[in-house]
């Protein structure tokens, strides 16, 4: 038979201490599940500074990514297709390679959920 877990009452709040409770939580719990999957797909520095030189170029030919990157290019493919599916960047395809351009409109979600304007 398990043993009876001890509960424990939680303390009350001072709200002369901590403030008045909160009224709103701005973002939601599946805009986190989401917002968690985008940021994963951020969370290498690889991804970061592929992101970094769309920034500055605008639109850049997968071929021209291996050499800043240092990576072949099957690494860059897997790369450029975990940003696609978190819809940071998106690609199209010009003969036998993909330009690839940030989806501003997606970095600019992100920035307003993380609480930025």
């Amino acid at each position: 038979m398990p043993a009876a877990r001890a509960t424990t009452a939680l303390p009350l709040i001072d709200e002369a201490l901590c403030g008045p409770p909160l009224t709103e939580v701005p973002l939601s719990e599946s805009d986190s599940v989401a917002l968690a999957a985008v940021l994963g797909a951020l969370a290498d520095p690889v991804r970061l500074r592929l992101i970094s030189i769309l920034a500055a170029q605008g639109e850049v030919c997968s071929c021209h990514l291996q050499q800043p990157l240092g990576k072949s290019q099957p690494t860059i493919s897997h790369h450029t297709r975990v940003l696609a599916q978190a819809g940071l960047i998106e690609g199209e395809k010009r003969g036998k390679w993909t330009w690839w351009r940030i989806v501003p409109q997606r970095l600019a979600s992100v920035r307003e959920a993380l609480g930025g304007s």
